[in-house]
C-alpha cells in the first residue's frame, strides 16, 4: 500500500509536469553503471561486481512561471527504469526498477546536476530459511527503490551530454517483512542525455526569478505505519505518530523546520504486555514491565529540509530519538537473530542476542530518518496561509528501515518579508 502510493505521487509529478504547454525539451538518456554490493549480513552470499542498465525519459522544465521551476533552472522532472545483476544470481537474482525522479543543477553549476529518484522494484531472488539462508537482504519480492546521483558533464553539445556520475542506490521493503537488511550500493555511472524534442511557442517566454520571499509557519502531522517487531514475532502491527514542526520557506521553494515527533508502536507494547521473554521478571529488561503503554513510546526531535515543487513536495528528515526504551528489545531480538542462521535457533536453540554494550547499538538508537512524498492541497507557489497534504514516508533507524507510513498534515504559513 504505501510503495503503491508514493509511486503513484511522484508519477502525477511527471505527469502533470509533461502536459505543460510550455515545455521545450524531452530526453533519453541511457546509462551503464558499475559497482559494488554491501555485505547486508554476516556470511552474506559472494557477489561479482555490480552492473545496471537504465533508460530514463526527462521533461526539462526551462520556460514556466512557477517559483521552484524558476529557482531551479533546467530542472528535469521523468521516469527512469533499471535492470540490475548483482553478479550472483543464483542467490541475490537481479532488480527490475521504475522509478519516477527529479534532476536539478548543483552548486551553482551548469556542469553538475544532483538525481533524485524512488518508486519500486522488483527483486528476482528473496530471502529463504531452507534454499537461500545467507540473502538476509530483503524477504519480499516488491521493494521500494531510492537513487541518489550526482552526475557532471564531460562533453556537451546540442543533441547529446555524455556524463559521468556518481552516487548509491537503495532496495528494501520498509520494515513490512523481516529479515529486511536491504540491498546498499555505491556505484559509478556513465551515460549519454539525447535531446530529442526542442521546440520554442509563441506564447513561451523566458520568466524572471521571482522576488525573493521568506516566511515562518508550522505545522502538525498524523500518521500510521506498519512493521513487524521480529522474524519470530512476524505479524505487521501499526505505528501512530503525531507531530509538530516550526521553520522558514524560502521563495515557496525550499523549507527548512525543526520540530519534536511523538509514537507509538503496538509490536513494543503487545511484546510488553503479553510479559515475553525479555521482559518477564527477573529478565534483563522486566523494568519496561511497570507500565507497557509508556515503555512503547518514541519521544524525539528533528531538523528536515524539503523542495516544494508547488503540489508536491520531496522532504528529508533526520531525528535524534530522547526517549525510546523498548528499542534494546527490538535489538537484542533482531540483532542476535540476523548474527545466527535461522536453521540453527530451531534445531538446537543455540541463539545469542544481540549485545547492547555495542557502540552501534547506541548510535542506531539514537539516530532516525525520515524520506517521503507529499501532495499539497493547494499549490504552495502561491503561498497560501492554510494548507493540508497527505504523503508517504519510509522511516529508519539510522540507515535501517524502521517503518512505511502515510500521514496527513495542516500547515500554516505566518507573515512573510521580501528579502
Amino acid at each position: 500500500m504505501f510503495k503503491r502510493g508514493t509511486f503513484l505521487m511522484l508519477l502525477n509529478v511527471i505527469i502533470s509536469t509533461a502536459q505543460e504547454t510550455n515545455l521545450d525539451i524531452f530526453s533519453i538518456t541511457p546509462e551503464i553503471l558499475f559497482g559494488i554490493t554491501g555485505e547486508s549480513n554476516t556470511d552474506f552470499p559472494d557477489r561479482g561486481l555490480q552492473k545496471q542498465v537504465h533508460l530514463s525519459f526527462g521533461w526539462h522544465q526551462t520556460k514556466n512561471s512557477e517559483s521552484w521551476r524558476s529557482y531551479l533552472k533546467t530542472t528535469k522532472t521523468g521516469i527512469s527504469i533499471g535492470y540490475t545483476d548483482f553478479g550472483n544470481k543464483n542467490q541475490l537474482g537481479a532488480i527490475f526498477t521504475l522509478q519516477p525522479f527529479i534532476e536539478f543543477k548543483a552548486f551553482k553549476s551548469n556542469n553538475i546536476t544532483l538525481h533524485v529518484g524512488t518508486g519500486a522494484s522488483y527483486i528476482t531472488k528473496k530471502y529463504d530459511a531452507v534454499t537461500n539462508e545467507f540473502n538476509r537482504a530483503v524477504s519480499t519480492n516488491f521493494n521500494w527503490s531510492f537513487r541518489l546521483f550526482m552526475y557532471y558533464k564531460l562533453l556537451k553539445s546540442e543533441q547529446v551530454n555524455w556524463r559521468i556520475g556518481i552516487g548509491g542506490a537503495h532496495n528494501s521493503n520498509g520494515h513490512a517483512k523481516l529479515p529486511n537488511q536491504g540491498y546498499n550500493s555505491f556505484l559509478l555511472s556513465l551515460n549519454s542525455e539525447i535531446v530529442t524534442k526542442r521546440r520554442t511557442l509563441k506564447n513561451s517566454t523566458q520568466i524572471k526569478k521571482p522576488t525573493a520571499i521568506v516566511s515562518n509557519y508550522v505545522t502538525i502531522r498524523s500518521g500510521y505505519g506498519q512493521n513487524v517487531l521480529s522474524e519470530a514475532f512476524g505479524d505487521k502491527k501499526s505505528v501512530y505518530t503525531v507531530s509538530g514542526e516550526y521553520g522558514k520557506i524560502y521563495n515557496s521553494v525550499f523549507k527548512l523546520g525543526v520540530g519534536a515527533y511523538f509514537r507509538f508502536y503496538e509490536t513494543y507494547y503487545d511484546y510488553i504486555s503479553n510479559n515475553e521473554s525479555l521482559v518477564q521478571e527477573g529478565r534483563e529488561f522486566s523494568d519496561l514491565s511497570s507500565n507497557a503503554f509508556t515503555n512503547a513510546l518514541n519521544i524525539g526531535l528533528s531538523a528536515k529540509g524539503e523542495l516544494l515543487l508547488n503540489h508536491f513536495g520531496i522532504e528529508i528528515q533526520a531525528g535524534i530519538n530522547i526517549y525510546k526504551p523498548a528499542y534494546k528489545v527490538d535489538w537484542r531480538i533482531n540483532k542476535g537473530w540476523g548474527d545466527v542462521p535461522k536453521i540453527i535457533t530451531e534445531s538446537g536453540g543455540n541463539y545469542t542476542l544481540g549485545d547492547i554494550n555495542e557502540p552501534y547499538y547506541k548510535v542506531k538508537r539514537t539516530i532516525s530518518a525520515r524520506l517521503g512524498l507529499k501532495y499539497y492541497v493547494i499549490g504552495t507557489a502561491t503561498n497560501p496561509m492554510n494548507n493540508v497534504y497527505i504523503g508517504a514516508f519510509i522511516n529508519s533507524n539510522l540507515g535501517q528501515a524502521d517503518f512505511s507510513e502515510i500521514a496527513m498534515g495542516y500547515v500554516l504559513n505566518l507573515k512573510s518579508r521580501q528579502r
